[in-house]
């Protein structure tokens, strides 16, 4: 009997001993702990960016230079007037001959001769005059085609924004920071931030994709064009950091 009571007096010991390990919380300080986080803020589009475009074609490589010069001219004035404020660059000007369409090959030694030439430019229009774009676009339809038409931020709005989503991700770094330590059993102030990764990964300044050629010749239209209706839209900003700390 007193060999019974021996056995379960060991056991209940044993048990006892069990209960206050597993009630032993486990020791944090000088834990390094990474924490990423995550901030994004958005705004509502301010800038556009249209570009514009003619291409002619002729037989006359001269002629339908000149016409392109021409309708190029009567363009910029036609943005001119419109938005005095918009900023206009040119680029993107070819000349390419035009061949007749492939025939069965036959052995020749014959050179190829161009049946005509086909000249082109483009215009990039900026401006932050979004209530008047439609009225732009149109009037500038009657002369030029509209090869694409992207909005975005103005540098100085990019710059504020960007402001606000550094305040965001560090906010938010923090934020976690403060929950990992009271998960932990600790308290947020024992938290020591040792380092702080910025990364930058708001790809906010998307690249344009190439402009398309204009395969086909584009006459004269002096009709009038009914204006086009735009939605801007918003831009959103992202931030990536991660952050070491260590708990005392």
């Amino acid at each position: 009997m007193s060999r019974i009571k021996s056995v379960l007096l060991a056991l209940s010991c044993f048990a006892v001993s069990a209960v206050a390990v597993a009630q032993t919380p486990v020791q944090t300080s000088g834990t390094l702990v990474i924490v990423p986080a995550f901030g994004e803020v958005k705004m509502a589009n301010d800038e556009a960016t249209l570009t514009l475009m003619i291409e002619e074609q002729d037989k006359d490589k001269a002629a339908a230079a000149s016409r392109v010069n021409q309708k190029m001219k009567q363009g910029m004035e036609i943005v001119r007037k419109e938005d005095p404020k918009a900023v206009l660059t040119t680029r993107g000007y070819y000349t390419y001959a035009v061949y007749p369409e492939e025939q069965p090959r036959v052995a020749t030694n014959k050179v190829r001769q161009p049946t005509g030439w086909r000249v082109g430019q483009y215009l990039e229009v900026k401006t932050s005059n979004l209530a008047g774009l439609p009225k732009l676009v149109a009037a500038t339809q009657r002369t030029l085609a509209v090869n694409g038409l992207q909005f975005g931020l103005s540098d100085t709005t990019a710059k504020k924004m960007d402001a606000q989503r550094i305040d965001a991700t560090y906010n938010n770094l923090t934020e976690r920071i403060a929950s990992i330590a009271r998960a932990m059993g600790r308290n947020p102030a024992d938290a020591v931030l040792d380092t702080v990764d910025f990364e930058g990964s708001g790809n906010y300044a998307q690249e344009a994709a190439a402009p398309k050629m204009m395969r086909a010749s584009m006459a004269a239209d002096n009709s009038a064009v009914e204006e086009p209706s735009f939605e801007p839209g918003e831009t959103t900003l992202t931030m990536r950091v991660v952050g070491k700390v260590k708990f005392r």
